[in-house]
């Protein structure tokens, strides 16, 4: 302990600058490494040969509908989808005929491992969107169609 507060010098000197501004925060630790010349860098990088890495922006995922689009469900393909089968309504239930006859509106469209799905929401109807597989929806080219 003598030596410490003898020798102020010892904890202040510019070998030790570095390992105690390491030690405070990671933002010191990035001044100290950017604190090297620039040659030194340069010929670092280039005594390595290797090139900077280019950054991969990733493309975006082309989907068969857009937001807004749109929709009905296809009753034949709907009642044999696991979808259906899960809910396990009995046969020949009548609660889910607005999702055959009125207009439902793509509220947002992800893929998913089990393939692309669109979040419907049905136009005046009080109920809950709910994600449906894209493959079983007609997309409508106007917003006003006749109901069958």
């Amino acid at each position: 302990m003598e030596a410490l507060t003898a020798t102020p010098r010892a904890l202040f000197s510019p070998a030790a600058a570095p390992i105690a501004t390491a030690r405070r925060t990671r933002r010191c630790c990035v001044k100290v490494a950017a604190a090297e010349p620039a040659g030194e860098k340069a010929a670092a990088a280039a005594a390595d040969g290797a090139a900077a890495p280019k950054k991969v922006l990733k493309k975006k995922p082309v989907y068969s509908m857009k937001k807004g689009q749109i929709v009905r469900v296809d009753k034949d393909k709907y009642l044999n989808s696991i979808n259906y089968l899960s809910v396990g309504h009995p046969p020949y239930y009548k609660g889910l005929d607005y999702i055959y006859e009125e207009r439902g509106e793509v509220l947002d469209i992800r893929l998913f491992e089990t393939g692309e799905y669109a979040l419907i929401a049905w136009v005046g109807i009080p109920t809950p969107p709910a994600w449906l597989p894209t493959y079983m929806l007609i997309k409508s080219d106007k917003l006003d169609y006749e109901r069958i």
